[in-house]
């Protein structure tokens, strides 16, 4: 089935369905404003401009474009004219200046081109710039899960309130949850280095950064190691072999890592308690079967005995 083209008015609702049909949008205000501005694409509202004029700048939605794929569409605008506009808006403190709303790989093979740029200008508000980006770009393109993840990190950082988020991706809490807790778990470096990685879900992700952020695992280190040997290889592969080595790293550090369990045993024998050290913790165990009455008094007393022994520590310690 072919798909619906944006810049189009869509088709009036049959009456039996309009009740029953969810927007995949959301109509907030913002959104509903978006959606007003991309049903009037008439003709006349298409305008050339000097690509030179318009800024790329705001929250990426790809995580590269390659100089490649520019030249290739350079080719075909110059041949075959720009067949879809991108959406510009004006730059309020600098007159005859735009700043891009969606179409920066388009932007650029235009540039490369030299040739004007067709752009819909319109005036909106950053939250409806996002809104609009978002929209475009769920009907127009197919971004990976790391691709989204990055960009809601971006708009979070930017400040943008969540639910203009959750509108812009058409994404629901726990997805937003998820996406920000990789992206912010995983090096920039890192993702750039993997790329988009369209055949990699959330799920691979998500795996990696529990791995990476459970085990103390530098995954930029870990990049730059693989880097000179992986960075021929596809995407996806790219990933593979990261979490492949990742998996290695884990699984090894039992073995060569670490401290063995330390048993703490009293003049008479009795083992009273055992202290087992990871990279990230150091837990006491006290076992309650052989003296449950030191096990209450421990409870009772841990705040202040871990106080002074961290006192201790740092009397030890200090410099002169």
């Amino acid at each position: 089935m072919a798909r619906r083209n944006i810049f189009q008015p869509p088709p009036p609702p049959t009456p039996e369905k309009e009740a029953d049909a969810r927007p995949r949008f959301p109509n907030t205000g913002a959104m509903s404003g978006v959606k007003s501005t991309l049903r009037d694409l008439s003709s006349n509202a298409v305008k050339e401009i000097d690509p030179g004029l318009i800024d790329d700048d705001g929250p990426r939605d790809r995580l590269a474009i390659s100089d490649a794929d520019v030249a290739e569409l350079s080719e075909s605008i110059r041949l075959h004219g720009q067949q879809v506009p991108i959406m510009v808006r004006p730059v309020p403190d600098a007159p005859g200046r735009y700043r891009i709303v969606y179409g920066r790989r388009r932007l650029r093979a235009l540039k490369l081109a030299g040739v004007p740029a067709k752009a819909l200008v319109r005036s909106l508000t950053d939250e409806q710039a996002i809104l609009a980006q978002g929209q475009e770009n769920s009907l127009r393109l197919d971004p990976s899960f790391i691709e989204k993840a990055v960009f809601v990190s971006e708009l979070a950082d930017a400040g943008y309130e969540p639910t203009i988020i959750l509108d812009a991706l058409a994404i629901d809490k726990p997805m937003l949850s998820r996406m920000t807790k990789v992206a912010r778990t995983i090096p920039a470096d890192v993702i750039r280095f993997v790329g988009a990685a369209h055949g990699v879900g959330r799920r691979r992700w998500e795996e990696l950064a529990d791995a990476a952020r459970d085990h103390a695992v530098d995954l930029a280190l870990l990049a730059d190691t693989l880097g000179t040997a992986l960075a021929e290889l596809p995407s996806d592969d790219r990933f593979a072999r990261l979490q492949a080595a990742v998996t290695k790293q884990v699984t090894k550090a039992p073995k060569s890592g670490g401290h063995p369990a330390l048993s703490v045993t009293a003049p008479s024998g009795l083992t009273i308690a055992e202290v087992k050290s990871t990279a990230r913790v150091v837990t006491i165990r006290v076992a309650r079967d052989h003296s449950p009455g030191f096990t209450d008094w421990m409870r009772e007393n841990a705040e202040r005995e871990i106080l002074r022994l961290y006192e201790d520590w740092k009397s030890a310690n200090s410099s002169d």
